[in-house]
């Protein structure tokens, strides 16, 4: 029972990031029109990226399909921060490093929430 509070709980957190940022990337909100344009993808890595954002969300909150949104997640996650570190500075436009934190935090939960659905890598059509 603690299990599935647990899981619940993580896939809650990192969905609804995931989710909210898309407003501000549909929208073509200023903080992500000056990300995208820095990084040299505005406005195709924008939108592009909000559109597998909404499908990683989607995965990660049904059971059967969690570690599928998790690990494309984690990969989306991972490239936000490498961009954070390489490119674009901890702190974007004066968020104290928001956007950064929240990166980080989804990424942790989705390396968490792989590793407690590992079995399912193996049988991908069961859930516990």
């Amino acid at each position: 029972m603690k299990r599935k509070k647990i899981i619940w709980f993580l896939r809650i957190v990192a969905s609804s990031i995931l989710l909210q940022t898309l407003f501000f990337k549909f929208s073509g909100a200023e903080e992500s029109v000056y990300i995208f344009s820095k990084l040299g993808m505005e406005p195709y890595g924008r939108i592009g990226s909000g559109i597998v954002e909404l499908i990683a969300a989607t995965l990660i909150l049904i059971p059967k399909t969690t570690w599928m949104g998790a690990l494309l997640a984690c990969g989306i996650m991972t490239g936000a921060i490498l961009s954070h570190l390489f490119i674009l500075g901890i702190a974007v436009e004066n968020d104290g490093g928001l956007l950064f934190v929240l990166a980080l935090i989804v990424l942790l939960s989705c390396i968490e929430l792989i590793n407690l659905s590992r079995n399912n890598f193996f049988n991908p059509l069961k859930t516990k």
